[in-house]
């Protein structure tokens, strides 16, 4: 422990020497989880559209004006022929074209119903299902106020459906988005650090004065994963506070367990951040492979899209990769309360990533070249 202690001193002077990287530790993640959540939002809002009226009538005019209301939509055309409103789909100035037909007042008090025309721009996928789902919704509100049937008796006997949000009663992305951003930013910090830390060692020569000493490997990697270890957990902790006084963002669940797999994944990550550097030679190499593994873990964790929604292949690897199981975790405890009983699974998964990432570190480490 004594040898442990003074490799322990070494680091910590080297990483409060460089000020530049003590202050990207620390400044980066701090403005980057103010900013990313915010332009993060997959809430789709001011969908442009073109309407082509073709009926006039005051059931098309009520129609049109609660379309506006919804405060989803916004009215850019008011188009003589569905051609024209198509080319505003062309020029990208509108994102959805609904056209309304002769006859639609007049069909609907006669004969109680009529087909509406909902084209959309589907080059973006999300926003172009989104927001047809949008225009329906609004479109079958409006229905239902219709006030008469095709034979002019008040409707009755309807079935009303009512809905609740769970943990999220305002349905805003924000509370979905942070911890997960709060995740990446700690994976980003943790990897990339301690994948360049050996190899900025290789670099300028000292690593061979660390080899002739009697220093055992696991003393050797242990000390350089406690510095940023330390780092990690401070940044996490700055993190929390954050999203608490930005966003409004205090965990429902408990804060131990927040911690406890916090540590964790944090010598998970920071096992595979050594590792890697263990196996390149200078840190243009260590930043290209953490690079590449990085992309896997951010677009394959749950992030951006639900794991369960993947490809049978993607999940198998999405589950290889301790960031899915810590986002999931971390969405679970802070938003629903989740106790450990509960996500006892998922830690054990980031003790055997641990373990494996950091036997694996020190297994690779060689003291003779």
């Amino acid at each position: 422990m004594k040898v442990l202690g003074y490799l322990l001193q070494k680091e910590f002077k080297q990483i409060f020497r460089d000020k530049t990287i003590l202050a990207m530790m620390f400044a980066m993640p701090t403005i980057q989880l103010i900013i990313l959540p915010l332009a993060m939002n997959f809430d789709v809002k001011r969908i442009n559209l073109a309407v082509v009226d073709h009926d006039h009538s005051t059931y098309s005019s009520r129609l049109i004006n609660k379309i506006n209301a919804s405060g989803y939509f916004r009215l850019v055309a008011g188009a003589a022929s569905f051609g024209e409103a198509i080319r505003y789909v062309e020029t990208e100035k509108a994102d959805v074209v609904l056209e309304i037909p002769q006859g639609f007042e007049r069909n609907l008090v006669r004969e109680g119903q009529q087909p509406l025309g909902i084209s959309v721009d589907a080059i973006n996928g999300t926003k172009a299902a989104i927001g047809g789902n949008y225009l329906l919704t609004v479109i079958s509100d409006y229905n239902r106020e219709i006030p008469v049937n095709a034979n002019g008796f008040t409707k009755m006997n309807e079935i009303e459906i009512t809905w609740s949000n769970w943990f999220n009663p305002l349905a805003e992305y924000r509370f979905y988005i942070v911890p997960a951003v709060l995740v990446l930013l700690l994976t980003l910090i943790g990897g990339f650090m301690s994948a360049l830390n050996i190899v900025r060692e290789k670099e300028a020569g000292t690593i061979e004065q660390i080899n002739v000493t009697p220093i055992k490997k696991w003393q050797f990697i242990s000390g350089k994963l406690i510095p940023f270890w330390v780092v990690g957990m401070i940044v996490f902790t700055l993190g929390l506070l954050i999203a608490w006084a930005v966003y409004g963002i205090w965990p429902v669940g408990s804060l131990l367990t927040i911690y406890a797999f916090a540590a964790i994944y944090l010598v998970a990550l920071l096992g595979f951040g050594l590792l890697i550097s263990t196996y390149t030679e200078n840190q243009l190499q260590a930043m290209f492979v953490a690079f590449f593994f990085m992309m896997i873990f951010m677009l394959m964790s749950g992030l951006f899209t639900a794991v369960d929604s993947m490809p049978r292949w993607a999940r198998i690897v999405a589950n290889l990769t301790p960031v899915t199981h810590f986002i999931k975790v971390i969405r679970m405890v802070v938003l629903k309360g989740s106790s450990f009983a509960d996500v006892g699974l998922e830690f054990a998964y980031l003790v055997g990533f641990a373990g494996v990432l950091n036997g694996w570190a020190i297994f690779n480490y060689r003291k003779t070249s």
